[in-house]
C-alpha cells in the first residue's frame, strides 16, 4: 500500500488534469497574400480540442514568432490552412512523464493559443516539440530568438557555410534583424570585421555602438558602392544575404576570389507581386569563383542542442546582445507580420500572447 502511495505521488508530478474542455483560437489563412499582409487574409475560429491520450499534452502558448518567411512560405499551402510558425508554450495538462505540467516547451504549432500534442510525433513539419532548455535568468521568449530557430540559423549558416576565418571581412544584410544582429556579433567574436546594412540610422547606430559591428550603413541614403569601399577596403571574403535584390548583386561583385555566399532569405521581394530584376550575378560568380549556396537551418536538426548551447555560453559570457520587439496580444498576430516586412524591428519580433 505505502509503495501504491509513494507511486500516485510521483505520478501526479507530470500528470495534471484541466477542468472543463479547452477551447483553442488559431489564424486560417483564407486567401492568398497579394503584396502586403492584411488581416481580411486570415480568419480567427475557436478549435475544442480533445482529451488527453497517453503520451500527449497540452500546451498554452506564452510567446508566438512572426518571421518574414512566413509570408513566403505560405504560398505552397492550399488554403484554407493554418497559419504557421513557432511559439514558446506551457505545458498545462500532461500524460507524459518526459514533458510535465509547467515546462516549457518550443513547437512549431502555428499561431494557436492552446495545443494538443504527442512531443514524440511530429505535426507535418521537421521539428519535433522540445522541452525548452534552462535559460536561468533569460526571458523563455529567447527560445524564439538567439537561443532559437534564428540563433540556430546564425549559428550554422555563418559557420557551416561561410566559414569565416579570423581577420576577413563578412557583410551583411538585413543587419538589425534577428539573425543579422547575430551573425554580426558571432563574425565580432571569430575575429572578424563585420560590416551591416539596415534601413535607419538608428539600426545602424546600434549595430556599431552597442553589437560592435565595426561599420554599419543605412542602405535607404547611401551609396551601397562607396560604403563597400569605405567598410571593406580590403573587398569582401563572407556575405551572409538576408534581403536579395541589387544591394546583393553590388556586394557580390566586390567580393575575393573564394568568396563565399550564404543565403538565407530575400526579403526585399517577399511583398512584391512581380519579382524585380537586378544585375546579372554569373559573370562575379564565375570569374571571382565564389561559393554561392542557399540553406535552410533544417539541415542541423540533428546538432540542434549544439548551436543553441553555444549562443547560450556566449550570451552567459556577455558575448552576445539582443534586442526584443515584443508586439502584445493574440488579435495583433497580423500586425506583428506586416511590421517586420516593413523594417519596424530591431533583433527579434515576438508577440506576448497574454
Amino acid at each position: 500500500m505505502a509503495k501504491l502511495i509513494k507511486l500516485f505521488h510521483t505520478s501526479t508530478r507530470y500528470y495534471s488534469g484541466v477542468s472543463g474542455n479547452i477551447k483553442a483560437r488559431k489564424y486560417v489563412l483564407t486567401k492568398y497574400f497579394n503584396g502586403e499582409p492584411k488581416k481580411s487574409d486570415f480568419k480567427i475560429v475557436e478549435e475544442e480540442l480533445p482529451e488527453l491520450k497517453d503520451g500527449e499534452i497540452l500546451t498554452e502558448a506564452e510567446y508566438l514568432s512572426v518571421d518574414p518567411y512566413m509570408r513566403a512560405y505560405m504560398i505552397g499551402y492550399k488554403l484554407p490552412t493554418d497559419m504557421i510558425g513557432g511559439q514558446v508554450a506551457k505545458i498545462i495538462e500532461s500524460r507524459n512523464e518526459k514533458f510535465p505540467v509547467g515546462k516549457y516547451v518550443v513547437g512549431q504549432f502555428g499561431w494557436r493559443t492552446h495545443t494538443v500534442c504527442n512531443p514524440h510525433k511530429p505535426l507535418n513539419q521537421v521539428f519535433m516539440p522540445t522541452l525548452l532548455l534552462n535559460l536561468g535568468s533569460h526571458p523563455v521568449s529567447l527560445g524564439l530568438g538567439i537561443l532559437g530557430m534564428p540563433g540556430n540559423t546564425s549559428y550554422f549558416g555563418l559557420k557551416e557555410i561561410c566559414k569565416p576565418k579570423s581577420g576577413e571581412t563578412i557583410v551583411i544584410t538585413g543587419a538589425a534583424g534577428a539573425v543579422g544582429s547575430h551573425v554580426g556579433q558571432i563574425g565580432k567574436i571569430l575575429g572578424c570585421r563585420v560590416i551591416g546594412f539596415a534601413g535607419t540610422d538608428e539600426k545602424c547606430e546600434y549595430l556599431t555602438k552597442e553589437l560592435g559591428f565595426d561599420h554599419a550603413f543605412n542602405y535607404k541614403t547611401t551609396n551601397i558602392r562607396d560604403a563597400l569601399k569605405e567598410g571593406a577596403p580590403k573587398r569582401v571574403d563572407c556575405y551572409f544575404d538576408n534581403v536579395g535584390g541589387e544591394i546583393s548583386s553590388t556586394i557580390m561583385n566586390y567580393m575575393n576570389h573564394y568568396g563565399r555566399v550564404a543565403v538565407c532569405g530575400s526579403i526585399s521581394s517577399y511583398n512584391d507581386s512581380i519579382l524585380p530584376k537586378v544585375s546579372i550575378l554569373q559573370p562575379a560568380i564565375v570569374f571571382k569563383e565564389l561559393k554561392v549556396e542557399g540553406f535552410l537551418v533544417n539541415r542541423w536538426i540533428n546538432r540542434w542542442e549544439e548551436g543553441i548551447n553555444a549562443n547560450l555560453n556566449w550570451l552567459d559570457e556577455g558575448k552576445l546582445k539582443y534586442q526584443e520587439k515584443i508586439y502584445h496580444g493574440f488579435d495583433n498576430m497580423v500586425d506583428a507580420l506586416i511590421g517586420i516586412l516593413k523594417g519596424e524591428n530591431t533583433g527579434k519580433a515576438v508577440v506576448k500572447v497574454k
